[in-house]
């Protein structure tokens, strides 16, 4: 149960690094390189790089990939959710249907 818990974990950190992507994009920088290696930018990897590695740990002690891929499918959630409160961005209701079309979707095909 703990790893699953990680592999949740792990999916909301993947979509919390896309909100520090996300913001890092809005900014003007004076530099090509300085666009790409800025703290916005270099953090949201990071954290991404370590969701990585965590969903790797949780694959070695016996999560099997049908389930994590059911898992990942989460962030279809919480990337709108997140964006929705950071960024004020709106959920339409052809946006909310959709979410909620793969949701279903994915309790279908792995339950």
């Amino acid at each position: 149960m703990l790893y699953y818990i990680l592999c949740l974990v792990s999916v909301f950190s993947a979509a919390c690094a896309q909100m520090l992507l996300k913001q890092a994009a809005r900014k003007q920088y004076p530099s090509f390189l300085r666009q790409y290696l800025n703290p916005w930018v270099i953090s949201g990897y990071a954290i991404m790089g370590c969701g990585l590695l965590l969903n790797i740990y949780c694959l070695s002690k016996g999560v099997m990939v049908k389930e994590l891929g059911g898992i990942e499918s989460l962030s279809y959630l919480f990337v709108p959710t997140l964006s929705w409160l950071c960024f004020k961005e709106r959920i339409t209701w052809r946006k909310a249907g959709a979410i909620a079309v793969i949701m279903v979707g994915v309790v279908v095909f792995f339950v």
